[in-house]
């Protein structure tokens, strides 16, 4: 049997800082613990990524570009086990570059190329759910109020999806973030953001998101 060619130093580097980063927090990770974490020279690792910026980037990179083609997919968001499976989604990748979430406020205050980007984020996925409620909620709005009250609802859940993982840390700072506590977490989040959409389905939606939603209970205690 082939063995695999050996991952590419800087893939290597990559993966683990986002490791380190989601478990401990950006801040907490410094150039010499991801090098000892590797086993590699200091030296190595700035070959490939000249500073710590590169590596935050990188990632960030990574992020937004899978962000951006699964927000596209809003518009085929066409029932709600449609809508179930999409949210889901966005809170796995958000989970999966959570140190992104955890340590929002300090990357933007210090992160010139976050402080540009990561607002253009928040109004695709803005617009993406607005798509979503729009097919759910039988097309159009009728007038403006209806227009506003959709808006609304799709800033409060972006608001959800965005803060759910600090609001989850501040409630349990040591073990929040573990890999272990992942299932739980999204399943708590994605039922809250799940409850803002159901008061605004027609019965036979509601009945059917609830029914999906019930698996969520133990996660819910």
């Amino acid at each position: 049997m082939a063995k695999k060619a050996p991952r590419r130093t800087a893939e290597r580097i990559l993966v683990a800082t986002l490791e380190l980063f989601n478990r401990f927090g950006e801040p907490n990770v410094s150039t010499t613990v991801i090098s000892a974490e590797l086993n590699i020279s200091p030296g190595n690792l700035y070959y490939h990524f000249p500073s710590k910026d590169e590596l935050v980037n990188t990632l960030f990179d990574q992020y937004e570009a899978r962000m951006v083609v699964l927000l596209a997919a809003s518009d085929d968001v066409r029932d709600v086990e449609d809508a179930w499976f999409f949210l889901h989604t966005l809170f796995e990748l958000i989970w999966a570059y959570r140190f992104l979430y955890r340590d929002l406020n300090h990357l933007l205050s210090r992160n010139r190329r976050l402080e540009t980007h990561f607002p253009a984020i928040l109004l695709r996925k803005k617009s993406a759910l607005r798509t979503v409620l729009d097919h759910l909620m039988r097309g159009e709005p009728r007038g403006p109020e209806e227009a506003a009250s959709r808006d609304a609802i799709a800033a409060s859940m972006v608001v959800l999806l965005t803060y759910w993982l600090s609001y989850e840390y501040v409630l349990q700072p040591r073990t929040a973030m573990e890999p272990e506590n992942a299932q739980d977490a999204l399943l708590r989040g994605a039922y809250h953001v799940l409850s803002l959409l159901a008061p605004h389905l027609d019965l036979e939606r509601r009945a059917y998101l609830q029914a999906l939603t019930q698996a969520y209970e133990p996660a819910l205690t």
